[in-house]
């Protein structure tokens, strides 16, 4: 027997619809090179409406891919809403990409349309296979032979009604970073947009509401801003959209100025904030969500203690859509402040219609699958290694279970380091490491080791001023990890790298610290 619901396809066009309805007086706000600008839900859609009736006149049609080459603004926003509304699929290109990558993905992506803002003209490649370029205004720059944005909006129908379409009809597409090998198309359909959407938004996940003004600082060229762009139009939630300048001091500017409650980024951006001398206004924040990259519990710690704002850790990848757990204290458990902390700092809870499972023969790998979960790579039957045959999506992460529903994320499967046959985790080490009050981030690596096979060596950058050393960092390390996990090396650095998205580049420290001590005394003899 079947149920008598009414059978309606999920659709992108829904959360903009109900925007414009619902909350066409509410504003959004962006930040450019030229200022802020401002405007409004019913503005954006009506844009958006416009946009998507004027992509049909270049010949754009259903299943096209349409690129974005942009920062968090209100026209990105429009591009959010009207690509896949219009039946063709938003493919967001990462601007921090190196120019081989872009060449890379352009191409296979077959992007036929490219929209690029002004101040990213010179940093944008010449691509061959698009037939048109539009530039977006949101400040100085040109692009030669480039359509005008604001032109082609204007030539749109403010009444164009939005097609019905497929729900599992492509929407988006997001590239992964490329950390192993070439970058992996990821295609979310509209149905697994709306379900993203509708899971994000549930109090225990994001919880933005309506009276929220929000700014995501995680940007909107990479994994969908996270969802937080279709969370926050669906709810009705203002929007504060902080541009090009994400220097730590102008965020701050731009959270006090703009009455900013909730935002969300990459630990990188909120160790930024710690080291802002005076310290920011936080006071009209209720809460910071952060991911991207392991949020170590030392970073949470001090978001409560200097400015009472709790940092909720989020766990997910391109190819979850991102967000995939959420980490949030358990209701009716009492719990000790260490602890409780240590459970913050998880990656959390499996989200609502999310299944995961840890595979022991595998390593303890967390596998996972659901509504917004990849089934495979666009065109790219070489990754499906990352696939089993009974239908889960392989992260490459090593978990385990904490207070037997946290998962927390013990490692990467390539980041382990194996000494003496036994393995330890660079994770643990690293928050062990940056629960010193001088330290601000640390990366741990494998190092060859003659006796044991390999060793940790610790890369770590001190706080301004700072002269700590070595030994110190063993004392400090004693009683905390066990004895054989205490490196015998530590390096001290201006930075550690990152990639395109923010997360540590240990690549990089590898090429660079990757040998072993007993060849670093030859080479000194």
């Amino acid at each position: 027997m079947d149920g008598l619901m009414m059978d309606r396809p999920l659709l992108v066009k829904q959360i903009a619809e109900r925007a414009e309805a619902v909350f066409g007086k509410r504003e959004v706000v962006a930040r450019t090179q030229d200022g802020v600008e401002r405007s409004t839900y019913g503005q954006v859609v009506e844009r958006a409406r416009r946009l998507a009736s004027a992509l049909g006149g270049l010949g754009i049609g259903p299943g096209d891919r349409v690129a974005s080459f942009a920062w968090n603004s209100l026209r990105h926003l429009e591009l959010y809403l009207a690509v896949p509304s219009a039946g063709a699929v938003l493919h967001t290109i990462n601007i921090r990409l190196f120019e081989q990558d872009l060449r890379y993905i352009v191409e296979h992506a077959d992007d036929r349309l490219i929209f690029l803002d002004a101040s990213l003209a010179s940093a944008m490649p010449r691509f061959e296979g698009p037939q048109a370029e539009v530039l977006m205004p949101d400040g100085p720059g040109a692009r030669e032979g480039a359509l005008d944005y604001e032109e082609l909006v204007a030539s749109g129908d403010p009444a164009f009604e939005l097609p019905d379409l497929d729900e599992n009809a492509a929407a988006a597409m997001c590239y992964t970073s490329g950390t192993t090998g070439m970058p992996k198309g990821v295609l979310y359909s509209h149905r697994s947009i709306v379900l993203h959407t509708l899971g994000a938004a549930l109090p225990d996940s994001m919880g933005i509401r309506e009276a929220d003004s929000v700014m995501p600082v995680v940007p909107m060229f990479h994994a969908m801003a996270w969802g937080i762009p279709y969370v926050a139009t669906m709810v009705g939630a203002r929007q504060v959209l902080p541009g090009p300048d994400l220097a730590p001091g102008r965020l701050a500017e731009l959270i006090a100025s703009e009455g900013v409650t909730w935002s969300a980024g990459v630990p990188t951006i909120w160790n930024g904030l710690l080291e802002l001398d005076p310290p920011p206004d936080l006071s009209n924040v209720r809460e910071l969500k952060a991911g991207g990259s392991a949020v170590h519990e030392s970073l949470i710690r001090a978001f409560d203690e200097r400015f009472g704002v709790p940092m909720v850790q989020g766990w997910g990848m391109t190819e979850t859509s991102p967000l995939a757990a959420t980490s949030r204290l358990p209701a009716g458990i009492e719990l000790s402040d260490d602890d409780a902390y240590a459970l913050r700092a998880s990656q959390g809870r499996i989200m609502p219609l999310i299944e995961f499972r840890i595979d022991d023969d595998s390593g303890g790998e967390l596998q996972v699958r659901g509504p917004w979960i990849a089934r495979a790579y666009y065109e790219d039957p070489s990754a499906d290694e990352k696939f089993t045959e009974d239908g889960w999506l392989r992260t490459g992460d090593v978990a385990q279970l904490e207070g037997d529903t946290f998962i927390k994320l013990v490692d990467r499967t390539t980041d382990l380091v194996k000494s003496g046959g036994e393995w330890i985790s660079s994770v643990d080490l690293e928050n062990s490491v940056m629960a010193h009050p001088e330290v601000v981030e640390a990366a741990v690596i494998a190092v060859p080791d003659e006796r044991w096979g390999e060793r940790p060596c610790a890369c770590v950058v001190r706080r301004a001023g700072s002269d700590l050393d070595a030994n110190a960092l063993r004392e400090h390390l004693t009683g905390r990890v066990a004895k054989w996990w205490i490196p015998e090396r530590f390096e001290f650095i201006d930075e550690v790298p990152k990639t395109s998205v923010g997360k540590f580049d240990k690549k990089l420290l590898r090429a660079r610290f990757a040998v072993s001590e007993e060849a670093l005394a030859s080479d000194s003899r």
